[in-house]
């Protein structure tokens, strides 16, 4: 590397550093590798909405027929007085429901992320952890393709049947996930709890 490439590359490492990252863990029971068969190991993405689905134009792209074209969006945004991004997770499916760290989300519901989240979809699994960094232009996400469960439940596989239990209400939880504890930023009721009894991975 010549003394010139040496600045070029500090600022860009910098720059890199500066970026928030979220390190999206996959998992879902059928093992198939076609479900995932579009899912880059990682992925530098403006603040618009990141988009998930099985939609050509989805950013993390799923090969699953149960799937919304545009199923869920993970969307970052800044809250007023904050340097940092911040993320929420928005419901897109008129067909199911999304279950994010013990609420059931439906159709463009949506609810803050903390620093890590569980989020359940059509049989997918799905943990995002935020770590945070300073630039507001841009952010990362890690994909890491995980072949255990990553959320364990007393009921049956989180799929889109809890619509049809979702009245029911569930369990005491001791878990660090209460039910309820995120609230919505723009959604048009808040989410029932929707089953949410205790998560751990």
């Amino acid at each position: 590397m010549s003394h010139a490439d040496g600045p070029l590359a500090e600022r860009l490492l910098s720059t890199e550093r500066a970026l928030t990252v979220l390190h999206v863990s996959l998992h879902h029971p059928a093992q198939d590798p076609d479900i995932f068969a579009n899912v880059p190991a990682r992925w530098q993405h403006d603040t618009s909405p990141l988009l998930v689905g099985r939609s050509l134009d989805a950013h993390l792209r799923l090969q699953l027929p149960c799937l919304s074209r545009r199923h869920l969006s993970l969307e970052p945004y800044r809250e007023k007085g904050s340097a940092l991004l911040t993320f929420c997770l928005k419901a897109l499916s008129r067909k199911g429901c999304v279950w994010v760290n013990g609420l059931t989300l439906r159709f463009l519901e949506q609810v803050p992320l903390s620093m890590v989240n569980r989020v359940a979809f059509s049989g997918i699994q799905m943990v995002v952890r935020i770590e945070g960094g300073t630039s507001l232009e841009a952010f990362v996400c890690c994909f890491h393709l995980s072949p255990s469960p990553l959320i364990h439940r007393p009921q049956a596989e989180e799929t889109d049947e809890w619509e049809s239990t979702s009245q029911e209400q569930p369990p005491p939880s001791s878990g660090h996930w209460a039910p309820g504890h995120l609230g919505l930023l723009h959604g048009p009721s808040l989410p029932s709890p929707g089953g949410g009894a205790e998560t751990q991975l």
